[in-house]
């Protein structure tokens, strides 16, 4: 039986704040998920939720209040578990004089890695992030862009070629090509069979990489699943038709309903065969539109129908 790379039971986390820290804030409540190996794994939600809570408990950076958490099948905590694992914060931090080289060195120095080991590592990584040995060995971190800087960060999270590697906001603050560019190091990643947990509100780019996404709001997981699951699939139309009979558009059209002059169904048949046999049945081909909701859509719908507060 495969182990599981993250998995949680009822987990919780509530901050005491005031001068006389007399107040109690619940910032994770009643968590629980799998993440299996393997797996890429998207946490959503808006600012505010717990999300960064909720990683930093399961990497050890901050103890809960409630509930048991395991990575990798072993307690959080422990000292073995955390070899074995990569980690990118939100707002890393850089030693800027240092250049990209000298700051994986560091990084390796860490995890006790021998030098042909570090140096045969700090080169494919550089490779996989796409920043040039020369300018890693050369151009001090000061001088890098917010894109560059982010990929140095993954490569710093990768250095001990861990099994679980967390990423916070990994796509935070980046252009379309910065963005681009660590979508593409992700998959990669993906690729090598590596078990991806990551927090995100840019929906598009969750949508592209993740097999399963979670969505947090107020420290509470809304609902949990396959982009299949919970979106519906991506390949069936939703059909409206204006005339034709019942029994003629049953055949082509599922869940067929009738609404004022329009029939409503998801198609069964090939688009293209349909739309030719609507001459015969007299009909008119209103739209014809994927019935799978954006990710975006079904997020936003979450939020409103538990009345948390949507802004733009």
């Amino acid at each position: 039986m495969a182990i599981s790379a993250v998995e949680t039971w009822n987990l919780g986390k509530t901050y005491k704040t005031g001068f006389w820290l007399n107040q109690k804030v619940i910032s994770l409540q009643n968590c629980s998920l799998t993440v299996a190996s393997g797996e890429t794994f998207g946490l959503l939600g808006p600012n505010g939720a717990g999300k960064t809570t909720l990683l930093k408990t399961l990497l050890g950076i901050v103890r809960p209040t409630e509930g048991k958490a395991k990575l990798l099948g072993h307690p959080i905590g422990q000292r073995s578990v955390k070899e074995r694992i990569g980690y990118l914060p939100e707002n890393p931090y850089f030693y800027d004089y240092l250049t990209a080289w000298e700051f994986l060195e560091f990084a390796a120095g860490i995890f006790s890695l021998p030098n042909h080991i570090s140096t045969r590592r700090i080169k494919e990584l550089l490779d996989l992030v796409g920043l040039a040995e020369q300018t890693a060995r050369k151009k001090q971190m000061r001088r890098y862009s917010k894109g560059m800087l982010q990929r140095v960060g993954l490569a710093q999270a990768l250095i001990n070629d861990p099994e679980l590697v967390f990423l916070d906001e990994p796509m935070s603050g980046l252009d379309p090509l910065g963005r681009y560019q660590v979508r593409e190091i992700i998959l990669s990643l993906k690729k090598q069979g590596k078990t991806i947990f990551f927090n995100s509100h840019v929906l598009t780019d969750v949508e592209q990489i993740c097999d399963r996404i979670a969505i947090l709001a107020r420290g509470e997981i809304l609902c949990i699943g396959s982009l299949e699951e919970l979106l519906g699939r991506s390949d069936v139309y939703q059909v409206i038709v204006q005339g034709g009979l019942e029994e003629q558009l049953k055949p082509w059209l599922a869940n067929l309903t009738r609404q004022d002059n329009y029939w409503h169904g998801h198609l069964i048949g090939e688009a293209p065969e349909f739309i030719l046999a609507l001459t015969s049945m007299k009909a008119k081909l209103i739209s014809l539109n994927f019935a799978r909701a954006s990710l975006e859509e079904f997020f936003i719908r979450q939020l409103k129908e538990r009345g948390l507060t949507v802004s733009h």
